[in-house]
């Protein structure tokens, strides 16, 4: 479900240069929306030019331990950027080309629609392949256990639209391109980013990952209820390519350093700047503004921006570029994408360095949250007197009333089995697992199981009553 949280405010307006940003007023930003907006942990990256401002830690991860610069945390689907940096070091290299089909250099990867054979790397990268959740659910299929098993999957994938003709956000496009690289490198590709990113970057406790059972106690992240962060582990899913790296606030400087065409300190070049203007800009009308992992826009102030973020369901990631002015921004929050929280605080700090007001945070989900449960427990009180009183009901309304009104009484458990395909069709096809749903909406689900629990047990109760009341010699 991971998406690309946007940083991106398009506007016309003249900009001037920021002034520098103290690393006292970014601590504050970052502590002022955590204390409103309950957050248990955050790590912050904050670089310019080939200066890191501040690499930090702010609060508790999900075990207890304090974040700190060096906790490793889940990138979630910042993690694309880093794919697509590989892919675009072998076309460097020579060893593929962007826009030839990805089957010339990946016989394996084939589908059920011819029109599979004509998609290219850059397709896969900047997510107008035709691959859709349509053609290969994410989440409800059985979940692949490697690169291989993954690509192996869209053997009976049929495309949504041809290749380079629609733009559709679908994580499986990089786990293609994870096995592309791969395979032409001849290497597993947790391996080739520990060889030919992480290392050369000094990015000492980065790596990537296949599925989020292999998360770290620090990377698991919360859920929140009434302002309450409660420590949960995600939902297992596989995410080598499109979300499995994990970094630190201290790593994540020399990504945004290098990033931004400058060389950290201690590292060595991993891509030429050609390379790098390439990945910032979108290929075609078709992508709009999603380049090659990252997504292209304007900050409040009109300056260009370069940003990618990342949701999982219990933690949050995002990444924001300033070219003009060097600016670099990372933040890792352990909430999960219900919230936004990273997002968000991103947004504060591109503000902040704009020199532009940013909006409060705010704590509105707490409201929320006591509205919807305080509904869900009269629910399950009325449920309860209705339980009680299930017999007086049956003797005072006919079967026909009882066949009519008890079904309707049903309708609460049917939008829960349903719930889903409901959020499915919302987001326009994106691929969602029950669970998953619960911690999208935890309290709108308490909402919804306490009414199909009250509602199937007054329901029910009301029709055995009938029943045994309808037999002959039965007494009211």
């Amino acid at each position: 479900m991971a998406a690309p949280a946007s940083l991106l405010v398009i506007t016309p307006a003249a900009h001037p240069q920021p002034a520098a940003v103290a690393p006292a007023t970014v601590s504050s930003v970052v502590e002022q929306y955590r204390d409103t907006a309950h957050v248990p942990g955050v790590a912050v990256a904050v670089t310019r030019g080939d200066r890191v401002i501040l690499a930090r830690g702010f609060g508790h991860t999900a075990d207890g331990q304090e974040v700190t610069a060096t906790t490793v945390m889940a990138m979630a689907s910042v993690s694309k950027s880093f794919t697509a940096l590989a892919v675009v070091q072998l076309a460097e290299q020579g060893r593929l080309e962007l826009d030839q089909p990805v089957q010339r250099y990946l016989p394996e990867f084939v589908t059920a629609d011819p029109r599979g054979a004509r998609i290219t790397a850059r397709q896969l990268l900047d997510q107008t392949s035709g691959l859709t959740d349509a053609g290969v659910s994410q989440f409800t299929r059985p979940q692949p256990e490697s690169l291989r098993d993954s690509v192996a999957d869209f053997r009976d994938a049929e495309l949504t639209s041809p290749p380079g003709s629609q733009w559709a956000y679908y994580n499986p496009n990089y786990q293609i391109a994870a096995r592309l690289v791969e395979v032409v490198s001849g290497q597993p590709f947790d391996e080739y980013l520990a060889d030919h990113v992480f290392t050369p970057l000094a990015m000492n406790d980065s790596r990537s990952i296949g599925t989020d059972d292999d998360l770290p106690p620090t990377a698991h992240g919360h859920l929140k209820l009434l302002g309450h962060p409660i420590p949960a582990a995600e939902p297992t899913a596989f995410g080598a390519g499109s979300g499995g790296v994990l970094s630190t606030a201290e790593d994540m400087t020399s990504w945004l350093i290098m990033q931004n065409r400058s060389t950290p300190p201690g590292t060595t070049a991993v891509v030429s700047p050609e390379s790098l203007k390439t990945m910032h800009s979108p290929s075609s009308s078709v992508s709009g503004d999603y380049a090659l992992g990252w997504s292209v826009g304007r900050t409040p102030s009109g300056a260009p921006l370069v940003s990618h973020g990342g949701d999982l369901f219990t933690s949050t990631t995002c990444q924001a570029l300033l070219p003009e002015s060097g600016y670099g921004i990372a933040v890792m929050a352990n909430t999960g994408l219900a919230y936004g929280d990273a997002s968000a605080i991103g947004k504060r700090l591109v503000a902040l360095i704009d020199g532009e007001p940013a909006a409060p945070a705010s704590a509105q989900t707490v409201a929320v949250d006591g509205v919807l449960l305080g509904i869900a427990l009269l629910a399950l009180a009325l449920g309860t007197i209705g339980f009680v009183r299930a017999r007086r009901w049956a003797t005072t309304h006919t079967i026909r009333r009882a066949l009519i009104g008890v079904p309707l009484l049903l309708a609460p458990l049917v939008v829960l089995v349903l719930f889903p395909a409901i959020v499915r069709a919302l987001y326009r096809g994106r691929d969602i697992t029950w669970t998953q749903a619960f911690y999208l909406y935890p309290s709108f689900m308490i909402l919804l199981i306490a009414l199909s629990a009250a509602t199937t047990l007054v329901g029910g109760a009301r029709l055995v009553w009938k029943a045994r009341l309808s037999e002959p010699g039965s007494r009211p």
